[in-house]
């Protein structure tokens, strides 16, 4: 599950939160300042954070800038009484990913808290997995078993095809298409070239073929 930080001195705010929510299926912890805040955020890492702006000793701006600090990529919506456009364009650009002006309807709020960690989801890199073969996408780096395989830029494309289509046949046009664009002018054989490489080096320690070739069809990732 997902866990949000709510700092917001006003009680009342907090518990609201806190209760929908937690309704809403998201674990949540909530302070009442900024320092706590800051905290709370260092010891148990959110997936969002909800900052108000006018609080006592650390205000909501400086929040937000030792925040975006830590993580440039923490979604933060800030929820603030301070409805002047002035204040808007302070938030957004501190560092702010959305601005919500109280008093606020909370299954709007809701829904945007959602849409950001859609977002923050689908940026996030994934590691793709089939039988001991694995591949990093932030790291780019892809392993069978615990044994690391170094890839070039065009053998990376071509495995990652490969593992997000598992144990589907995958046409050669289509493999050219992805790889090279639909108007790469060069040998048609590049693709077979590319294969063979990515072979040797998945099978290089002894390991069972995972790539096969149908003949007049393509090219497939399975398992023998």
């Amino acid at each position: 599950m997902h866990r949000i930080l709510v700092i917001d001195d006003d009680a009342a705010v907090t518990s609201v939160l806190k209760r929908g929510l937690s309704y809403e299926g998201f674990v949540v912890d909530t302070v009442g300042s900024g320092a706590d805040g800051l905290t709370i955020a260092r010891d148990r890492p959110p997936d969002l954070v909800i900052l108000d702006i006018m609080m006592p000793g650390m205000d909501g701006l400086g929040v937000l800038g030792r925040l975006r600090a830590a993580d440039a990529q923490l979604p933060i919506v800030m929820l603030t009484a301070k409805d002047a456009p002035s204040d808007q364009v302070r938030g957004l650009e501190g560092g702010a990913d959305d601005y919500v002006v109280k008093p606020f309807t909370f299954e709007v709020l809701v829904a945007r808290v959602r849409a950001l960690l859609r977002r923050r989801d689908a940026e996030r890199p994934t590691v793709l997995r089939f039988a001991d073969l694995s591949l990093d996408t932030g790291t780019r780096q892809a392993h069978r078993g615990t044994r690391v395989i170094d890839l070039t830029s065009t053998e990376y494309d071509l495995l990652r095809q490969f593992l997000e289509y598992p144990r589907r046949v995958l046409p050669k046009d289509f493999l050219m298409d992805r790889i090279w664009g639909y108007d790469f002018g060069g040998s048609t054989n590049v693709l077979e070239v590319y294969v063979k490489q990515l072979r040797q080096k998945l099978e290089a320690a002894g390991e069972s073929r995972v790539i096969h070739t149908l003949r007049g069809q393509g090219y497939v990732l399975r398992e023998n």
